[in-house]
């Protein structure tokens, strides 16, 4: 099992990011996906998740209106689009999963709740 993050990088306030997250492994089928983030001196806090097969997403409120979830089914990759970031999104994103059948609103910012993760990607925001 693998899940491998990519696309953080350093931008200005009001930029733009798109995360990528390659899943091995593990199959749609089986598992949704969603992205943790862990800013600096802080602990880990949910921002989105997939359910893939019924096209369910999560958001958290902070991002609401400004990242979008989505995912290629056949290339097995989650994305996060990151359009007008501040500097309080400034974290190491993460991609874990948990079991498909598991995930809902009221879990998927959780951290504990999933069971596979990658190693993050570092996306820094300047003002």
């Amino acid at each position: 099992v693998q899940l491998v993050e990519s696309g953080g990088g350093e931008v200005q306030a009001g930029g733009s990011l798109r995360l990528s997250c390659v899943v091995s492994g593990l199959s749609f089928d089986d598992v949704a996906i969603g992205w943790i983030r862990q800013a600096p001196g802080k602990g880990r806090e949910g921002v989105s998740a997939i359910n893939e097969r019924d096209g369910s997403t999560y958001y958290a409120a902070f991002v609401t209106g400004r990242f979008t979830i989505s995912a290629d089914n056949a290339k097995n990759i989650v994305y996060l689009q990151m359009n007008n970031l501040r500097t309080t999104d400034t974290a190491i994103y993460y991609c874990p999963a948990m079991p498909r059948s598991r995930l809902n609103a009221g879990n998927f910012y959780s951290h504990d709740q999933y069971n596979y993760w990658g190693q993050g990607t570092q996306v820094t925001v300047s003002s």
